[in-house]
């Protein structure tokens, strides 16, 4: 007598590495941004069934805010933050900041470039709320950066008629450019030069 075939097994789906599928799709986003990256490239990269991904991170829009999130906690997105707890000066902590925006935005074992600021230069408007949202984390590290200044002039490091708004907004712009300019094929020699010449608006 022949025996049963055994039956299909039931049940949960086989596990997957939920960091690596992050890190996979960290880089995606990174590199082609938010709206050029469909469900169908994030599962590929991934290496995980469509059905999957919505169970693990939900929509792609939940999934970008988490991968946001796992960027910021990178050393590749957190250089400015730390710099500014860091560094014991306010020129100190703006030095270390741009010099290291110039190593690491053209840095060849990453995407080129920030993350959270070209990720959703361009997005339709039903996906606007991912635009926003990364609009309000560059205010914020920009909102850290004028705070610092303040409390520079305070202490005496800046002088009395300096603006930390408007320093705070120059240097912001300094490190969205240099983002860019990664992106457009620049080098970290070229970026190096562009920061030593911003430091130089310095007070």
């Amino acid at each position: 007598m022949t025996e049963n075939p055994t039956p299909p097994r039931r049940g949960r789906p086989p596990a997957f590495d939920r960091d690596e599928a992050l890190t996979a799709a960290t880089r995606l986003f990174w590199e082609r941004g938010y709206e050029a990256t469909s469900v169908a490239d994030l599962t590929a990269a991934m290496g995980i069934r469509p059905g999957s991904l919505y169970a693990a991170f939900g929509d792609k829009k939940s999934l970008f805010e988490e991968v946001v999130r796992h960027y910021g906690r990178t050393p590749v997105g957190a250089f400015a933050g730390a710099a500014l707890r860091e560094e014991a000066s306010a020129y100190a902590a703006f030095a270390r900041i741009l010099r290291e925006a110039a190593a690491i935005y053209p840095d060849p074992s990453h995407p080129a470039g920030c993350l959270v600021i070209s990720a959703a230069t361009n997005v339709s408007p039903q996906d606007i709320e991912v635009q926003a949202h990364l609009r309000d984390l560059r205010n914020s590290n920009l909102r850290l950066f004028e705070a610092r200044l303040r409390t520079a002039r305070q202490d005496g490091e800046l002088p009395p008629d300096a603006d930390p708004h408007a320093l705070a907004g120059y240097f912001a712009t300094v490190v969205q450019g240099m983002s860019q300019q990664a992106r457009d094929g620049a080098t970290a020699a070229d970026l190096a030069r562009t920061a030593e010449l911003a430091l130089r608006a310095w007070p």
